[in-house]
């Protein structure tokens, strides 16, 4: 059992990620390349990654086992600003906490110890840092540069979700808001967990980290001494399979065209004009001028807040999209039942 233990002051500092992070990803995903769980969400991921990859994954795998602990110096927070400087963080971990960590890794298997691959390692050489690097960026360029777009949408989806449970709620709503392996016992956040951690913020509050390939249960840091964050997994489609978002679109496509459709489509739960432009794949003025025929058709609200520009669905543009989705389901019931889609360390 997972338990995050929240004062005053953490709840006011709670916050929501305002994009993926680079390293949590790969090394999330690493574990998802491995097990075969979730194969509606990631096999053709995996299929694809697979053929992709030379041998990025040995060095990796010494590192990240297929279940339990791996190092934190893995996912350093500078990894939420982006592959590059998520690396160059790992580069300069401190030799004491890398021999700490590994020291911690090595607890888990104490018939085998640490793969002589690591060696070099734990003294941080530079020839060893560099390889560690070389083999992150690797694999991050085969398993999740390529999705990078579509893990950036959910992600998106999920920030926008939990912006309103926080405007209707507070902060107690935003943490019951969710997903449902996290329990708010007010002031505890509780979560399934394979050992048994408290985890007391004493004032620092909490970084909520959704995750495109965080699958089953949610994730904290080992080392409480580092900025606390909570990586869980975001919600991928659900009742719904690829078959049956194509046909969405095509029904959409043929009344207000293929381009809005896929607009109305992509602004979802919330999003700004860039995030619309991201996940729709148009440019940015394209999307701003499709965005203003649907708020004139009464499909979209937009708001303006500062620098940016929220678009919202209206309810009579969700009716639009569940309104077709709900005559797909009258229709074939059956190939519904089949397309359900499930949801996606230690």
């Amino acid at each position: 059992m997972l338990r995050i233990h929240f004062t005053g002051e953490d709840l006011a500092k709670v916050r929501t990620a305002a994009r993926p992070d680079a390293l949590w990803e790969t090394i999330l995903s690493f574990h998802r390349l491995r097990d075969r769980r979730g194969a509606t969400v990631y096999g053709e991921w995996r299929s694809e990654t697979r053929a992709r990859l030379n041998g990025e994954t040995r060095l990796l795998a010494a590192l990240v086992p297929p279940r339990g602990y791996f190092p934190d110096f893995l996912t350093p927070p500078e990894g939420l600003h982006g592959l590059d400087e998520g690396l160059e963080a790992v580069r300069a971990t401190p030799v004491r906490r890398l021999r700490e960590e590994l020291a911690l890794l090595a607890s888990d298997r104490p018939h085998t110890g640490l793969p002589a691959r690591l060696a070099g390692l734990e003294d941080g050489a530079a020839e060893s840092m560099s390889r560690l690097v070389g083999a992150l960026r690797g694999y991050h360029r085969a398993a999740v540069e390529p999705y990078w777009p579509q893990i950036q949408a959910a992600v998106e989806a999920d920030r926008a979700a939990r912006g309103r449970a926080l405007l209707d709620g507070g902060a107690g709503e935003l943490l019951a808001s969710l997903p449902p392996m996290l329990r708010w016992c007010a002031p505890v956040l509780e979560a399934d967990y394979p050992a048994d951690r408290d985890v007391r913020l004493q004032g620092r509050g909490l970084l909520l980290q959704p995750s495109y390939f965080c699958r089953g249960t949610a994730v904290v840091r080992r080392d409480p001494e580092l900025p606390p964050v909570l990586v869980y997994p975001v919600t991928h489609a659900c009742g719904r399979s690829a078959a049956d978002t194509e046909r969405e679109r095509v029904r959409l496509g043929r009344l207000v065209g293929h381009t809005r459709s896929a607009v109305l489509l992509s602004i979802g739960n919330g999003c700004t004009t860039s995030e619309l432009a991201r996940r729709a794949g148009v440019s940015l003025a394209s999307a701003s001028q499709h965005a203003c025929v649907l708020r004139e058709a009464g499909l979209v609200v937009t708001l303006r807040n500062g620098n940016a520009v929220l678009h919202t669905m209206t309810p009579l543009g969700t009716a639009l999209l569940r309104g077709g989705a709900q005559r797909d389901r009258d229709r074939e019931p059956v190939a519904l039942m089949r397309g359900t889609v499930p949801s996606p360390r230690r």
